[in-house]
């Protein structure tokens, strides 16, 4: 039996783990996994099968060590252990992965549990996430257009947008888009295949390799639809761009509907092949901006509710004013204060929210940087010098970095407003003050600012 203290410790040490670790990552390893307890001098993580305790121990072991000690305040060996599932749903998703022979691979917990993954291609991790539908989708002005087409590409597959394409930031929904396109074509008795880019390329040089050439042409080009995710990571394979191009045209000859996920506009993925960039291109090209305020707050009211968890309307409007750069930090974070809530058995209020959310250097506080590095990278974004953001030009273009800088210099850097006015060539504090305020409020409604604040922010904070 579970203790349920043992049980809320790693809670918590998921809700850490999900913001350091991709979705795809957490949904396929993590999310599965239960804290059983202490066990002769080690603590006992309960897996759903033989392969991920196995991928977990190899790959994953510091960085689980190093979580689970942020949480328990002390050094502890890590033990993985397979506790077989009582029947019910599939806990990964209710995808089935078609095989080039027609079949289904069954789920995952359908299988005893140290069974051995089926041979056809190898391990697939590729499930379809049940929660990742369209009910679950929280619609706002970021992201509106890549969620109707999305929807339209389930409703109508292979006769509107195709190839679709929707590119973003990572944790901005993409993957989640690309999940529910699957579940509800496959309701409707499709045949797919959702996988990464760095499976499809597994699979492909497992082909090459074992001479089963035919096996995978058959596999990917005998299906109605095929869901991949993340194709910049085909850059610098040129090899299995091969197989991509000729499976892409395969595929779209015979007006098979394609969907395919990128961190990056088209446009950007220059190292990629010309055909294969122009085949990208040939369909319908959507972006997903980071959520303003209201999309924000929205994500976290329907989070809180799934939790089932009280939380105070001022502790979510405090969460969605801090967290702002993706989705996936803000369930994160959300999730971390409920774990913690659960583990010291007290409510969450607002101060809480507020201490808690200050452990998390990702979603909140950014580390301090330099006022000379700020300028230096704002002048850079903008493409003019730092003199020019010092000096009295007042266009569009210069009053908006110099009023950047001003937000920059006072969230990251933590300068008084009479300090920035100084380092800013003696700009007066309430010129700072506005400066300041006028970015803050626009972030919410001005999606080309708030893309800029953050690639900026990326800048500073890059290693």
């Amino acid at each position: 039996m579970v203790q349920t203290q043992d049980k809320q410790v790693w809670e918590a040490v998921l809700g850490s783990l999900q913001l350091e670790v991709t979705r795809p990552s957490y949904e396929t390893w993590l999310k599965d996994t239960v804290g059983v307890g202490y066990r002769d001098g080690a603590f006992v993580v309960g897996v759903p099968n033989g392969f991920v305790a196995e991928m977990l121990e190899k790959r994953m072991y510091s960085l689980i060590s190093q979580a689970v000690e942020r949480v328990t305040n002390e050094q502890v060996d890590l033990r993985f252990q397979v506790i077989p599932t009582s029947g019910g749903a599939n806990r990964h998703g209710g995808g089935l992965i078609r095989h080039e022979n027609g079949g289904a691979e069954p789920p995952l917990e359908s299988r005893a549990p140290d069974s051995p993954p089926s041979p056809a291609f190898g391990y697939r991790s590729s499930y379809l996430n049940p929660r990742y539908t369209f009910d679950t989708f929280i619609v706002g002005k970021s992201n509106e257009l890549a969620h109707a087409a999305a929807k339209a590409v389930a409703d109508r597959p292979s006769e509107v947008y195709n190839p679709l394409v929707m590119y973003s930031d990572a944790g901005l929904g993409k993957t989640h888009l690309l999940h529910a396109i699957g579940s509800q074509v496959q309701a409707l008795g499709l045949s797919l295949i959702y996988t990464t880019t760095e499976e499809f390329t597994n699979d492909y040089v497992k082909a090459i390799r074992d001479g089963e050439n035919e096996a995978f042409r058959n596999r990917y080009r005998g299906i109605d639809m095929l869901l991949l995710d993340d194709v910049q990571f085909l850059i610098g394979k040129e090899q299995t761009q091969e197989g991509f191009f000729h499976s892409f045209n395969a595929l779209h000859m015979n007006n098979r509907q394609i969907v395919i996920t990128s961190d990056r506009p088209v446009t950007a993925l220059t190292v990629l092949e010309e055909r294969v960039r122009s085949r990208l291109a040939g369909g319908l090209v959507v972006d997903i901006q980071p959520p303003d305020m209201e999309t924000r707050l929205a994500i976290l009211r329907f989070k809180a509710e799934l939790t089932g968890h009280d939380v105070p309307p001022d502790a979510l409007q405090f969460l969605a004013e801090r967290v702002y750069r993706n989705i996936r930090e803000l369930e994160g974070t959300l999730n971390r204060i409920v774990a913690h809530s659960q583990l010291t058995q007290s409510s969450i209020t607002l101060e809480m929210v507020k201490r808690t959310a200050d452990q998390v250097s990702p979603a909140g506080t950014s580390p301090k940087v330099s006022d000379q590095l700020i300028l230096d990278t704002v002048a850079n974004y903008y493409g003019m010098s730092v003199d020019e953001i010092k000096g009295r030009k007042r266009d569009r273009k210069t009053a908006q970095a110099r009023q950047v800088c001003m937000y920059l210099l006072r969230q990251m850097a933590d300068l008084r407003p009479t300090t920035i006015g100084r380092i800013l060539g003696g700009k007066d504090h309430s010129t700072v003050v506005y400066g300041y305020e006028r970015v803050a409020t626009r972030l919410d409604t001005d999606s080309e600012l708030r893309r800029a604040i953050i690639d900026i922010r990326h800048e500073l904070v890059r290693p």
